[in-house]
């Protein structure tokens, strides 16, 4: 009897439902073995007259309101909630757990479906999987993961993969004690001798490199701390190139020399003074160079040193010049430029010899194309590869370093996805590339460029047993942009459960940084689409689905075009009966969380319900306080306020400083605590904002990680307790989903 009134006791302080506490008591009951069936039911009433049945309502939490008058070129802002960036406050802390809680509080009757949700998603992941192992330098590397563990098992084989595996890092050992724990790269030495691995245990992106002999096992006391994560070796196998993190700003300000097992102190080889530049440095495919990158939005100046000689002075490919863009790889005797010189707007491909490197010596290999978007390339020693993207849809272009020859690798499907994937060896003849539609799981292939035979080396299984492609249908339609302008919105549905005109749909978003999101494939999708959503993606200006121009067209003084293009695509997929126009719900995260705040603000009518996973969307604000990580060098996307033009233009839709007294449609939204992207405290703000002043009552949700930051959850199921969330909240608010129900009960 105590035994289960504690239980109840439990339950009724977690909320939980009376029907949820009934069948648990009776399990418990019979777990125990207590009484009959006859007897269960008494002790039942007297149970639950034993304790305090009634239950707790949770109010929507209110943030008090603080006067912070901020003034900029004679306007003034009143923002009440500015108090809310005070992070360590308690007061702070004390609101995020309310807003935590009423959302739990909120949910509570989808906690089942919530629970059920999470577990489908786990359920069609392949728990024990492996990656497709690649070769470098005489090792096979791949990682696994073991059942029921959170984390990937780093491991290599020398020569052949027939050889004994070695174990690198074992993650799910290595995370224990963390509630945040993520690799953020391992680098192994020319002579396959010591491993540099690095580690961030607060999900700030400030990660501390350490070092271990792989020969004996033994890890070095040495460590690193507040760097970006990356490491590149040189040629000696004891000097490595890292990059220092600024712990305020966060932004990457420093590359640093690091001699192993030396007290020599470690030096700095380039300090970029410019705030809007962030740094990183890699090391050509060659092996023969380590190089570093300054870079803004527009600008690019690449510097190199031998890493034969890794104490040389630093040279400097191409001086910075505002508006030119270039990236660069090193083959033999020649150097390879990616870059926009002379108004080469969607890019093209220029060739130098390795001692003269400035633009005057830049040889054109591949022409500007006013359709083709030159993304990127791979150099091998006999054969190029050039991604390229023309009418939205990626390609790549196979050239012959000897004949100059070549030929595309195409792909059938009309929405899909296709990216370059692990190709460290330069002698190679294959190329390595991913490939998924919307209906098609991710595949690795790898394709022999000389004789043009594609080999699939893994194709990724969706567990469970229920999934066919045949069941699903994906498209590639066009929307009626409001100035003329046609925007692609790739979509997938479940054949057997698509009426026209009465599906709820959700419309995905970004658009920003020329950032192109590809119509692949997702198996947690899967929940929403066998319960009857269509699923869309609105690839809209600000993105480079369609060049250059488009995301020119969609940044700085042109963002509102982004704004406009989605809420245009929504109304399409309505009047074309591709949804239902009642049930029409959006997502975005991060600068996509902007979107979603804009057209929250914009047309608040058009969208049922809105997910906003860590919004930047105190635009204003953000931008011009330079302390706040990553500031300064995106004034080049979205504009430095303390110019007035930009300041008048970004306030004019940043979505905190646009709330309105006015009805707001169903919104949910999440951060993170650690966040280094987007401060917590932007989210908190506009949820605060957002309830004060909304004429509604429609639920303002917000779940604030306390362990997490930009990413969300470390582990590999953990992220998926979130998705859940989102997906359990979409689906109480549609009406289509509880008439199916319904009628499958029936």
């Amino acid at each position: 009897f105590i035994s289960v009134r504690n239980l109840v006791r439990e339950l009724v302080q977690k909320n939980i439902q009376s029907i949820k506490i009934i069948k648990k008591i009776h399990q418990c009951l019979l777990d125990y073995k207590l009484l009959t069936m006859k007897k269960n039911l008494l002790l039942l009433i007297l149970i639950l007259h034993s304790c305090d049945m009634k239950k707790t309502e949770i109010e929507e939490p209110k943030a008090k309101k603080i006067d912070k008058i901020l003034k900029m070129h004679g306007d003034e802002r009143n923002d009440e909630f500015y108090w809310l960036n005070q992070r360590d406050n308690p007061e702070v802390i004390k609101y995020l757990e309310a807003e935590n809680e009423y959302r739990d509080y909120y949910m509570r009757d989808y906690k089942n479906l919530e629970i059920e949700l999470f577990e489908e998603i786990k359920s069609r992941i392949k728990e024990d999987d492996s990656s497709v192992p690649y070769l470098e330098n005489g090792y096979y590397y791949y990682t696994r993961y073991e059942k029921g563990k959170q984390y990937p098992i780093y491991c290599r084989k020398k020569n052949n993969l027939n050889n004994t595996e070695e174990i690198l890092i074992d993650a799910n050992k290595m995370s224990e004690g963390h509630e945040y724990f993520r690799i953020g790269g391992i680098d192994i030495s020319p002579n396959n001798k010591i491993m540099a691995y690095s580690v961030d245990t607060v999900s700030r992106r400030l990660y501390t490199i350490y070092f271990k002999n792989l020969e004996s096992g033994e890890e070095n006391s040495y460590s690193i701390p507040n760097t970006s994560g990356g490491i590149s070796w040189a040629n000696d196998n004891k000097t490595i190139f890292y990059n220092q993190k600024n712990t305020g700003t966060l932004r990457t300000e420093r590359v640093m020399r690091h001699v192993l097992n030396s007290n020599k102190i470690d030096e700095e080889v380039f300090f970029e003074g410019d705030e809007e530049f962030n740094l990183y440095s890699y090391k050509s495919k060659s092996g023969k160079y380590i190089m570093i990158v300054s870079g803004k939005t527009i600008s690019d100046e690449v510097s190199f040193i031998s890493a034969d000689n890794p104490n040389d002075d630093l040279r400097v490919f191409q001086k910075r010049i505002d508006g030119l863009e270039y990236s660069v790889d090193h083959l033999n005797d020649s150097w390879y430029i990616r870059t926009n010189i002379n108004g080469a707007q969607n890019f093209k491909l220029m060739q130098c010899d390795e001692k003269y490197t400035s633009s005057q010596n830049w040889k054109e290999f591949i022409e500007h194309r006013e359709n083709i978007l030159l993304e990127g390339f791979e150099v091998f020693d006999e054969f190029m590869v050039i991604t390229e993207r023309e009418n939205g849809q990626r390609r790549f272009n196979v050239i012959s370093n000897n004949s100059g020859k070549s030929h595309y690798i195409d792909f059938e499907e009309e929405v899909y996805s296709a990216y370059s994937s692990v190709n460290l060896e330069i002698s190679s003849n294959k190329f390595r590339y991913g490939y998924s539609s919307m209906t098609t799981p991710n595949s690795t292939i790898e394709y022999e460029m000389d004789s043009r035979k594609k080999i699939i080396l893994k194709e990724s299984e969706v567990m469970g047993g229920k999934f066919n492609k045949e069941d699903y249908e994906s498209k590639l339609v066009w929307a009626d942009a409001r100035d003329g302008k046609k925007v692609p919105i790739s979509m997938v549905y479940r054949k057997d459960m698509y009426k026209s005109g009465e599906n709820p749909l959700l419309l995905y978003g970004y658009g920003s940084y020329g950032s192109t999101i590809s119509g692949g494939f997702s198996s947690v999708r899967l929940s929403l689409l066998d319960r009857g959503f269509v699923y869309a993606i609105a690839h809209v200006r600000g993105s480079q689905y369609l060049g250059r121009e488009w995301y020119e067209d969609g940044k700085m003084f042109n963002k509102k075009n982004t704004f406009w293009d989605f809420i245009d695509s929504a109304k399409f997929l309505a009047k074309n009966n591709f949804a239902d126009e009642d049930q029409i719900f959006a997502m975005g995260g991060s600068a996509g969380g902007l979107l979603m705040g804009a057209v929250a603000n914009m047309e608040p009518d058009l969208f049922k319900g809105i997910i906003a996973g860590v919004p930047f969307v105190d635009v204003v604000t953000t931008m011009l306080d330079e302390t706040i990580p990553l500031t300064t060098f995106e004034f080049d996307e979205w504009g430095d306020p303390k110019d007035k033009d930009s300041y008048d233009y970004m306030l004019s839709y940043s979505p905190y400083d646009q709330v309105e007294e006015k009805d707001y449609p169903a919104i949910f939204i999440t951060t993170g605590y650690h966040d280094s992207q987007v401060q917590y405290f932007e989210p908190a703000k506009w949820i605060a904002r957002l309830r004060d002043r909304r004429t509604n009552k429609e639920p303002l949700l917000m779940y604030c990680n306390m362990d997490a930051g930009h990413g969300g959850a470390s582990g590999r199921f953990e992220a998926f307790k979130e998705t859940a969330m989102e997906y359990a909240f979409l689906i109480s608010l549609t009406e289509w989903f509880n008439i199916y129900l319904k009628k499958k009960a029936l």
